[in-house]
């Protein structure tokens, strides 16, 4: 039996990883570029690519949410239409009660039979990720012993920046309008390289976090809380964010590619209320920047320290590569948390930017499990 001994629905033929059907549940590029043509007109075809194409099941065919497309289409907006149908409350808090760092999510790995599994009780978070369509195959390995292991990852834009919304929500109690708001001057502040600014809105921030809300939970225990937090907030406010990023000297923390600049990030936690500096120290000294400097754009070098004494930053410390442009911001710097919090600069956004603004303040709540069909497709037959 698939599913349970001597259960109703027994003896199933499951097509979910079979090659063969890897086009069945979503529109091909050909189905938009031929089928939808005539919709086509008006719309950026790579953000449409970016933002709802991406699932597959053997890693090489992709295929877009046909629900995300239909509504384009009659919409015309750039919209998290598939997200917002209802992502059960459960999902973003049995990752944090599993201590699920979400620079993690993206690069799992997984078995066949692990990716097959229907126990709902005791289904792995890589299972019950793939099956609900928040990850999907980008490829796949034989392992020694002759199985078959797949890789997982994001789909797309709209998954990818939902996804991580929801769970910084988790993290760090609800996002208030209040903390929304916070959110925003960060990713404003990365985008356009102001550091010292980024300090001030950080430290803003966490200490909107309610001081009850860590005493009662265990989430802010484990190492690396503040990181995974931060990556929260970065992916879920539209930027590209590579985690763990590989060189030749180690793994850097955390490099956010923005339009106009790359920044790289190294987080420390210090265990008083004052930065010692390391963050920056150990960027510089393991030349995290070289693979960065042909980009032919500013690659900033940006270490943040967290304090375990004040939960909140210690100290923010930044420099440009190949210029004299360097400082440092601590605590010390911080406006009284009474203050009223000065009206933000209007920018010009970029594309991505303007496709965010049609969600920017998104309701997700519990309204029905659902997928797109990255769950099981099975037949008992093997046919269609």
């Amino acid at each position: 039996s698939k599913v349970s001994l001597f259960s109703s629905l027994n003896n199933l033929n499951d097509l979910t990883l079979d090659a063969r059907y890897s086009s069945l549940c979503g529109y091909t590029d050909h189905d938009l570029d031929t089928v939808f043509a005539p919709d086509l007109p008006g719309l950026d075809r790579d953000a449409i690519r970016e933002w709802y194409n991406g699932y597959s099941w053997d890693g090489e065919e992709k295929v877009y949410n046909p629900y995300d497309i239909l509504l384009l289409f009659d919409k015309r907006k750039f919209k998290a239409w598939w997200f917002e149908t209802g992502t059960p409350k459960f999902l973003p808090d049995l990752l944090v009660r599993r201590n699920v760092s979400t620079l993690d999510i993206e690069g799992l790995t997984a078995s066949e039979s692990l990716l097959s599994a229907f126990d709902v009780d005791e289904i792995a978070t890589e299972a019950l990720l793939f099956q609900t369509g928040y990850l999907t195959v980008t490829g796949w390995f034989e392992t020694d012993d002759g199985e078959t292991d797949y890789r997982l990852g994001y789909p797309n834009r709209e998954v990818r920046v939902s996804l991580n919304r929801v769970l910084l929500s988790s993290l760090v109690d609800s996002l208030s309008r209040r903390r929304l708001a916070h959110c925003r001057d960060v990713a404003k502040h990365v985008r356009a390289g102001h550091f010292r600014q980024l300090n001030r809105a950080l430290h803003a921030f966490f200490a909107s976090i309610p001081h009850d809300w860590y005493r009662n939970n265990r989430i802010e225990r484990y190492e690396g809380y503040c990181a995974t937090v931060f990556f929260a907030l970065m992916t879920g406010f539209g930027l590209e964010t590579r985690p763990e990023e590989a060189s030749s000297e180690g793994n850097l923390d955390l490099a956010v590619i923005a339009p106009e600049r790359v920044v790289l990030f190294e987080f420390k936690t210090v265990p008083g209320s004052r930065g010692s500096g390391r963050a920056l120290r150990q960027l510089k000294a393991k030349g995290y920047a070289a693979q960065h400097l042909a980009s032919g754009t500013p690659v900033h070098l940006v270490g943040v320290e967290f304090s375990r004494e004040t939960r909140n930053v210690a100290l923010v410390e930044w420099e440009t590569v190949g210029t004299a442009e360097a400082g440092s911001a601590d605590a010390s710097e911080q406006p009284p948390q009474t203050e009223a919090a000065p009206p933000r600069a209007a920018m010009e956004r970029t594309r991505q930017d303007r496709l965010m603004s049609s969600w920017d303040l998104p309701e997700f709540h519990a309204s029905s499990s659902r997928s797109l069909g990255a769950g099981v497709r099975s037949s008992s037959n093997g046919r269609r």
